[in-house]
């Protein structure tokens, strides 16, 4: 199934899975399938394009939600070795803050990276990468032995020191975030040729 056509990765999760890892996969879905309806006929030039003083485009929106939902659910399973936030030598977070670098982490990068679309990205392949990012999702949730398996947040600036994360908040984390690029995105699609997704 492509996601062009149906956006939830699976509008009915596995009957195996207990209530909560159900609503919550379903809820994913129902973001997922918003954030999706917002390129649905548009072409790959069109989903590159940048209408609004923001420097967001369609596509790389969905790449972007699509990287971070693979991200925190590889923190899921692998704790917070998942997410490195190594900075060069000789760089400190005051520098990368203010933009004063002297080079900047990959991880950065290819962060920046996400949020546009890069010369021979197509639609197409951007979708397909989301379903099985999407997929992949589905049978980690699933394989889980519980949602309030924690780990600790990576040690960088941003995190309160200490901090944990269940499964079950970076799921709603995961959520969350899709859902506000969503909104995002519907603005975009509308100032693009006048279309919503709702």
């Amino acid at each position: 199934m492509t996601m062009t056509s149906s956006p939830e990765s699976s509008p009915n999760p596995s009957p195996a899975l207990d209530g909560e890892r159900a609503d919550l996969l379903a809820e994913l879905a129902e973001a997922r399938g918003a954030l999706i309806r917002t390129v649905n006929g548009l072409g790959d030039q069109q989903i590159a394009e940048r209408p609004t003083v923001s420097s967001l485009c369609l596509g790389g929106l969905v790449k972007h939600v699509a990287s971070t939902e693979e991200s925190w659910l590889r923190f899921v399973t692998e704790g917070p070795s998942a997410m490195t936030f190594d900075l060069p030598e000789g760089v400190t977070w005051e520098d990368f803050a203010a933009g004063t670098a002297h080079t900047y982490p990959q991880w950065a990068i290819d962060r920046q990276n996400d949020f546009q679309v890069l010369p021979g990205e197509t639609l197409a392949g951007i979708l397909a990468r989301y379903e099985e990012v999407a997929a992949r999702t589905e049978k980690i949730v699933a394989a889980l032995p519980d949602l309030s398996v924690t780990h600790p947040l990576p040690d960088v600036p941003w995190n309160e020191p200490g901090a944990v994360r269940s499964a079950r908040r970076v799921l709603i984390h995961v959520i969350a975030e899709t859902t506000q690029h969503a909104g995002h995105a519907d603005i975009l699609r509308e100032a693009i040729d006048g279309q919503t997704s709702t």
